[in-house]
């Protein structure tokens, strides 16, 4: 069976009528791929897709139990490609692992496997996980779903491009400093990063350690909200993972209240509303806090000082800890072996040839700054202000402020291609790079569009509390309506 308009329909409600036997169990598998066969292949593709398994997805749609307490019973989700499958490569968009497949698998696709999912493809990717374009990828630049000569934001482009394009409601994606909600906003779709310690990393191959996350994309509020739940939870393999509970962050979908947000203060950090932000944009935010005050809400002004040392601190600690992580690709025990004049010559030619540009430019970063005489001046520094930019969230949640309301991005979607300077790339990062080094959760909606281009809001709560940050989400979702998408 071959519906198209399964795509249409929440991943819950196609997953509870699959369960209850009222759609076929290969129903949203069958549109999923005929999806992905037409929108990914050939010279006008989105080229989203790098690996797919629709072998091994069948086989596991035939011995799936139809059980109805299982959330996403029969239904698709791509996976980004450094997150670990037993059933397709895991390269990392990278020519250093080509051909890799993990003798184990992750914790969440294990997660997702157990709440009756589907695995049938992985998703293309910056260059392990560097970049905001996925135009690092070594197997080819992955189009904008909806302008093929701009960029889909990365480094979680792929998951975002097949999301948005209705290959699939939900994906996987991974966050350093704003991998998923950058290419969310980028694609008018909604991407959730959560707080750190929520998600195991347990087979999520590791760029920066201490700020990377699993995080997830769906179509709708509600679907991102789904995939989270079947994710979330502590892990025995992952001992950054913490033992909070995990609350039904679906359970606010049915608020029908007029006044849903009644007792929710929302902040605006000022520093986030620079003058240079685009006067459209800054439209399409007071529409939204006004959706949000028309709902029950108090928006009020708040401060967040240091948020301007975010990109210099960031560009420190993620590429002193992908110094580190990253010298596991040797060339000895998997992925690419070149051979050169003795080991350490092979070591040279492997790395030289595996590794891209913009991988090596942060190694050789990382490096420098961990290296005798500057690891003090550098990444101690650096991670004395990471601090004190985590206490900036923490006394403004301390202060009644329940959720931050911000833009996602600095602009729309920009021209492939056009971003050479990687500094400029990197200022992609600006209002989603804080939340990573504080570790809050935090999560990107679609709130309008720009020259036909969507424009993502952005939503942030004090850690653990995505439950209140889904609240205001599916409020602000409901109320903006067909506001959202034009």
């Amino acid at each position: 069976m071959n519906d198209s308009s399964l795509l249409t329909r929440s991943a819950a409600d196609v997953a509870s009528d699959i369960a209850a036997g009222r759609l076929p169990r290969d129903a949203a598998l069958e549109a999923s791929l005929a999806a992905m066969a037409s929108e990914n292949a050939g010279p006008d593709g989105l080229n989203a897709v790098l690996w797919s398994d629709a072998a091994g997805a069948h086989a596991d749609i035939a011995a799936l139990s139809l059980n109805p307490m299982q959330l996403l019973t029969g239904i698709p989700v791509a996976i980004k490609d450094n997150i670990a499958t037993r059933t397709m490569p895991t390269t990392c968009g990278s020519k250093i692992l080509e051909g890799y497949v993990s003798p184990f698998e992750a914790t969440v696709i294990a997660r997702l496997r157990a709440a009756g999912a589907v695995i049938p493809m992985k998703t293309n990717m910056d260059e392990f996980a560097m970049g905001s374009s996925t135009e690092n990828s070594a197997y080819g630049v992955t189009q904008h779903p909806l302008d093929h000569t701009r960029v889909p934001g990365g480094s979680s482009g792929g998951s975002a491009a097949v999301v948005a394009a209705g290959v699939t409601r939900i994906a996987l994606g991974s966050e350093t400093g704003g991998s998923v909600r950058q290419p969310a906003a980028f694609c008018g779709i909604v991407g959730v990063k959560p707080t750190y310690g929520r998600v195991s990393r347990h087979g999520l191959v590791a760029f920066a350690s201490s700020l990377d996350q699993v995080g997830v994309f769906g179509t709708t509020v509600d679907d991102a909200a789904l995939g989270l739940q079947v994710i979330a939870g502590v892990d025995p393999l992952d001992s950054t993972t913490v033992d909070v509970p995990v609350a039904d962050y679906r359970a606010a979908r049915s608020v029908a209240d007029d006044q849903p947000l009644t007792g929710v203060v929302v902040g605006r950090p000022v520093e986030y509303y620079p003058e240079s932000l685009d006067p459209r944009m800054r439209t399409l935010l007071e529409r939204s806090a006004d959706h949000l005050r028309a709902l029950g809400a108090e928006v009020r002004d708040v401060s967040l000082p240091h948020t301007s040392l975010a990109i210099p601190v960031y560009y420190i600690v993620a590429p002193a800890e992908a110094s580190s992580n990253l010298a596991r690709f040797d060339g000895v025990r998997y992925g690419l072996r070149v051979e050169g004049d003795g080991l350490r010559g092979m070591y040279e030619a492997t790395r030289s040839q595996g590794f891209g540009p913009e991988v090596t430019r942060r190694i050789l970063l990382g490096t420098y700054v961990l290296s005798a005489g500057y690891y003090d001046a550098y990444y101690k520094r650096a991670m004395a202000v990471r601090r004190l930019i985590a206490d900036d969230f923490t006394k403004v949640f301390a202060s009644g402020v329940h959720v931050l309301l911000t833009p996602t991005t600095p602009s729309t979607a920009f021209l492939a291609g056009s971003r050479s300077d990687p500094y400029e790339m990197y200022l992609s990062d600006i209002f989603t790079a804080t939340a990573n080094l504080a570790g809050v959760p935090a999560m990107s909606q679609p709130i309008g569009r720009i020259d036909g281009l969507p424009v993502g809001g952005q939503l942030l709560a004090a850690h653990f509390d995505e439950s209140t940050m889904f609240r205001v989400a599916y409020a602000l979702e409901r109320a903006l309506g067909r506001e959202a998408h034009t």
